[in-house]
């Protein structure tokens, strides 16, 4: 069974054990507004994390467009496929 594009963004930001929110969504469109956030005690370096998670999505054949410290969140995403 294929994944659907919500669960391969799931897939891939667990993978890079961060926390995350869907905070706007269009799954027709296959457009998603993401909340990204290190966990407590995460000592990566922001641009560091943002890198593997844009190669991942990249890989994946995700349009990538980030903001990193944003209002508050360590990384805000849109992505679309």
């Amino acid at each position: 069974m294929e994944m659907t594009e919500r669960q391969l963004i799931q897939e891939i930001l667990n993978t890079v054990d961060v926390i995350y929110k869907f905070v706007n969504t269009d799954d027709d469109k296959k457009e998603y507004e993401i909340i990204i956030n290190r966990q407590d005690g995460d000592k990566r370096p922001l641009e560091e994390i943002n890198q593997e998670i844009k190669h991942y999505f990249t890989d994946a054949d995700f349009s990538y467009d980030e903001k990193l410290n944003d209002n508050g969140d360590d990384i805000h995403v849109d992505v679309k496929r």
